[in-house]
């Protein structure tokens, strides 16, 4: 499968950062992209709501459907699915992009930023996964992608920010969990990771402004996931994915156009040792 046109992409948290970037690099082969997050009036300190990447990605070749979700809540994912497979007749691919952080120790993580990353990341994950398994059974080339990192368990991923690595890892189980589960109804469940630092307004908010130069652009993950999501769902489950080993292993071996700032020193994410 060369391409994901005609295919329909349930995408969380699509309004900015990665899940756009996944979204109209779907959009430029003429996909059909529901935008589901929580963005639908401009905000103070964040680009974009999903309206604005809705005509992004309609201009950039695909159709598009902005719904405003929060996947905390499951009659707002189940009306949005529902309302995904009405406008585009089913859902192929959901990629669970959504997060919430907070690189915070334990005494410093209040019990409500705890709960916000758990509901956001691990239920959230689990609920859109819940309410699109049925239609994605349905699908010829079903995949579900997290946006979760590999379960790396060396203590120093965990030691200073324990309830963000709980919350994301929590995550990666349901890849662990899901593929095995989904396998033999031919759905691929897996999970991609950056290198490095993606610059997205999230990192901006943590590193400020000056982190820019040690990131790569949200684009390496969307070309990463691209070639993921057109691969084979019954042979291609089960991975932790690394966004420039994605790349290299299909023959992409000059990365320096996804620099924010070419030559400049990359700064590692986390759990990649």
């Amino acid at each position: 499968m060369a391409d994901l046109k005609g295919k329909t992409l349930f995408i969380t948290g699509a309004s900015r950062g990665i899940g756009k970037a996944i979204g109209l690099r779907a959009a430029r082969d003429g996909a059909n992209i529901v935008i589901a997050a929580k963005t639908a009036e401009p905000h103070a300190k964040l680009p974009g709501t999903i309206y604005t990447a809705a005509k992004e990605m309609e201009d950039a070749g695909g159709r598009s459907l902005p719904l405003v979700v929060d996947i905390r809540f499951e009659d707002q994912v189940a009306g949005a699915v529902a309302k995904a497979v009405e406008t585009f007749g089913g859902i192929d691919i959901l990629v669970n992009n959504a997060s919430a952080i907070s690189l915070t120790g334990t005494l410093q993580t209040p019990m409500k930023r705890y709960d916000l990353m758990h509901q956001i990341n691990v239920r959230g994950t689990y609920c859109c996964s819940q309410a699109c398994i049925p239609h994605l059974k349905k699908s010829a080339n079903a995949h579900i992608l997290n946006n979760a990192p590999p379960l790396n368990m060396r203590p120093k991923w965990f030691k200073n920010h324990v309830a963000y690595t709980m919350a994301k890892y929590g995550m990666s189980l349901c890849v662990l969990g899901m593929a095995a589960e989904l396998a033999e109804d031919g759905i691929a469940v897996n999970a991609l990771w950056p290198r490095t630092g993606i610059w997205t307004a999230a990192m901006e908010m943590l590193g400020g402004k000056d982190a820019a130069a040690g990131c790569r652009k949200p684009e390496i993950m969307a070309d990463a996931a691209h070639f993921i999501l057109t691969s084979d769902s019954r042979k291609c489950t089960g991975n932790f994915f690394i966004d420039d080993e994605v790349l290299r292993a299909h023959g992409v071996t000059d990365l320096s156009p996804y620099a924010m700032q070419p030559g400049a020193d990359l700064m590692p994410d986390f759990f990649v040792d």
